[in-house]
């Protein structure tokens, strides 16, 4: 190889074991490998030369301008900086941007990196762009670079080293990031934002040199940041997100009328980008928020993607996730967990009903899956389950052929999948019995969610038991208007998509009368369990389990409405009818027998219905156990008739013996738990125990007004009976 001639240094030695000046190209320590100026390297033995404008080290070239400087003498530019204006209409954010200055003034001298991380559109990008104003006075430079991928980050770097040093413009960009990694490990007082970085591992190349400096990081990506201190952002408040709708929508129009701001931020989450770009649409198109939701509720695929004139499209909240998606691509189940997980209430999402959801789904891939959202922020991992912000539910459940992670095919599949899970988690499951309660607690907002979001005309054949199952959970809390509207929708869809005759629409019907005739409209209750008793005789046959509980749920509707002959006939044939058919033992039997021993009470013969309750409530204890909430209504009518009779010591032990075990079981705002203590409040009255009473009432009428509100008539009734009693 030739060379046109040796480096000669300012001390005047040459080749092995020189030292340049800061117009050389650099120094051989003689042994191993040494940094040279400019990107270089040189080992032992080796001759340093320059060949043209290349620095030709034996055996290797690395391409370097001729006109390369020491960039550990090139001093810092006051003015130098490049960093977005952040928003007029920036709002709150005052603890973080405490927190994200607190983390940089604790670096001690260090280089001090900070990753600000969140979902997308949480406003990282906005949050760093107003640390940066504030603190403008004490970095120089300021330094943005789009970091979100090895290349741009790669570009932003080369863009820096070119503005401190404007002659190495003609180098190629690997070497000019290099001139500005090395100017930022040999300085001091500078910012370096690293916005939208995909994770750590893409800026180790940089943070591994630094020593001195600031770096803060934007990254969607959650989790990694070991040795990194971290600020994670959140949405806005309620009342901050309106005020950045009333901000934005001020520049453009002033007095505009933002009624229903609130549910319009609501329903898109507080989220800073869907919030903005609302606002933005708002002023543009001259209309209120309410005129918003109604166009997101009936275009949300369109206004989902929309942005107002000049905004960036590639930034609409239908795209915003995309990214993230797209990166997950290596974990195909992410996308398919976050479509299924669309479908649910925002919050405490059971991991077990993912699992039933997704049965097909192994164990590993599942927690890998929600591992990997949960590092990009697209969920929350919680001690309750998993957690996901409404809107990317809202964006990821509406259909977009044009986006591969919304097919609508997907998107329907998921749905199913959704239903699947929750008819899995309820499948066998007593409604009636307290112990299984704590499971319908616990879907129970996804059942009303997955509800909400769709119409009777989509329902699918899994979904009705699930209503139903629901409904009857509804039922035996007490709730009568939510055990309602489940069994009517229930027999909707089953009438649909099976018929008039099959068992599953019967059941729905039935239980939407006897939930009629729990809320007191006993003649709506008659109509239709008159026309089920008829429907069942025909398709099941008079001796069928079904139609005799049909026929009793109408004897008892009979017994509502007065007509007291009619029902003691029908539940006298009744009972005989499931004594012949179930057994003396089985809980339908036990019922008949204590609906008997009611109506003979209601008809005012206590003589018949306190021994046929005695008998019930001994049966029922040994069959059932005495903490079931049937037998806990036998105990309750028991003492009732006690107290009718005269008999109010029995009837306030029984009282007594009863709320406490409704309180026990059934919690105390239970409405059969405030019939117990209002019913105990009146058989101490009766028995001349006034001061005893008035806690009962007092207890009671606060449980009434929180759950039915103070001008209920049940509460009127009840404000003015303890008016009466003080």
């Amino acid at each position: 190889m030739a060379f046109s001639a040796f480096v000669r240094c300012a001390d005047g030695r040459e080749g092995l074991g020189c030292r340049c000046s800061a117009a050389g190209v650099g120094w051989c320590a003689g042994a191993g490998w040494a940094l040279v100026d400019g990107g270089g390297y040189a080992s032992q033995g080796s001759n340093v030369v320059q060949v043209g404008r290349d620095l030709t080290i034996q055996g290797d070239v690395v391409a370097i301008g001729s006109g390369a400087p020491a960039m550990e003498s090139v001093p810092p530019v006051p003015w130098l900086g490049r960093v977005p204006a952040a928003p007029e209409s920036f709002v709150g954010r005052e603890a973080e941007l405490a927190r994200l200055a607190a983390a940089v003034a604790e670096s001690s001298g260090r280089a001090a990196v900070v990753a600000v991380h969140g979902l997308g559109g949480i406003g990282k990008s906005t949050l760093a762009a107003r640390f940066a104003e504030v603190h403008a006075g004490r970095f120089a430079p300021a330094w943005w670079i789009l970091a979100d991928s090895p290349s741009a980050l790669g570009t932003g770097l080369a863009d820096l080293a070119t503005a401190l040093a404007p002659e190495t413009a003609d180098l190629p960009v690997e070497q000019r990031v290099e001139l500005a990694v090395r100017w930022l490990a040999s300085h001091d007082g500078w910012l370096l934002v690293l916005d939208n970085l995909t994770g750590p591992r893409d800026a180790a190349g940089v943070l591994e040199r630094v020593r001195t400096g600031t770096v803060v990081i934007t990254s969607r990506q959650v989790g990694g940041w070991r040795g990194v201190r971290t600020v994670p952002l959140d949405v806005l408040t309620a009342e901050e997100a309106a005020d950045l709708v009333a901000r934005v929508v001020a520049a453009e129009w002033p007095g505009a009328d933002l009624t229903g701001v609130d549910r319009l931020c609501a329903e898109l989450g507080q989220l800073p980008l869907a919030v903005e770009q609302a606002a933005a649409y708002l002023a543009q198109a001259r209309i209120t928020p309410e005129a918003y939701l109604d166009l997101l509720a009936g275009f949300p695929a369109r206004m989902f993607a929309a942005t107002a004139e000049g905004g960036d499209a590639q930034r609409a909240v239908a795209r915003i996730w995309r990214v993230t998606l797209d990166r997950l691509a290596d974990t195909p189940a992410a996308g398919r967990l976050l479509r299924v997980l669309s479908w649910y209430a925002p919050d405490d999402i059971p991991r077990d009903l993912l699992a039933a959801a997704l049965p097909d789904l192994p164990a590993p891939d599942l927690v890998d899956a929600l591992g990997r959202l949960a590092a990009y922020g697209m969920i929350t991992l919680t001690a309750g389950g998993v957690t996901v912000h409404r809107l990317v539910q809202a964006v990821t459940r509406t259909p977009d052929p044009t986006d591969p992670h919304r097919a609508p095919e997907d998107i329907a599949t998921a749905r199913e999948n959704a239903v699947t899970g929750l008819a899995s988690t309820l499948d066998g499951l007593d409604p009636a019995d307290p112990a299984a309660w704590p499971v319908f607690r616990s879907v129970l907002p996804h059942v009303r969610a997955l509800a909400d979001r769709t119409t009777p005309d989509t329902d699918s054949r899994v979904f009705c038991p699930v209503l139903l199952a629901i409904g009857a959970y509804h039922y035996h809390r007490g709730a009568t208007a939510s055990a309602i509207s489940c069994f009517a929708r229930a027999a909707e869809s089953s009438e649909r998509l099976h018929g008039h005759d099959h068992p599953t629409t019967m059941d729905s019907w039935n239980n939407l009368a006897s939930a009629h005739e729990m809320a007191g409209d006993s003649e709506r209750a008659i109509t239709l369990l008159e026309a089920i008793v008829g429907d069942r005789e025909r398709v099941l046959g008079q001796d069928h389990p079904d139609t005799l509980l049909s026929r009793n749920n109408l004897a008892g509707a009979y017994e509502q409405a007065g007509r007291l002959d009619a029902a003691i006939a029908l539940f006298e044939a009744n009972l005989a009818d499931r004594e012949r058919v179930l057994g003396h033992d089985h809980p339908h039997t036990l019922l008949s027998r204590s609906n008997l021993a009611g109506v003979y009470d209601t008809a005012g013969d206590p003589a018949r219905a306190i021994p046929l309750y005695e008998a019930v409530l001994a049966d029922r204890e040994r069959v059932l156990g005495p903490d079931h909430p049937d037998t806990l209504i036998v105990r309750n009518n028991l003492a009732y008739v006690c107290g009718r009779t005269g008999d109010l010591d029995r009837a306030i032990g029984l009282y007594e013996t009863t709320l406490a075990d409704r309180l026990r079981v059934l919690g105390h705002d239970h409405p059969y738990t405030l019939a117990s203590r209002t019913s105990l409040a009146v058989a101490y009255e009766l028995a001349g125990s006034v001061e005893r009473a008035v806690p009962h009432f007092e207890a009671a009428l606060l449980e009434y007004e929180r759950l039915l509100g103070p001008d209920h008539p049940d509460v009127r009734t009840i404000r003015a009976e303890l008016g009466r009693r003080r």
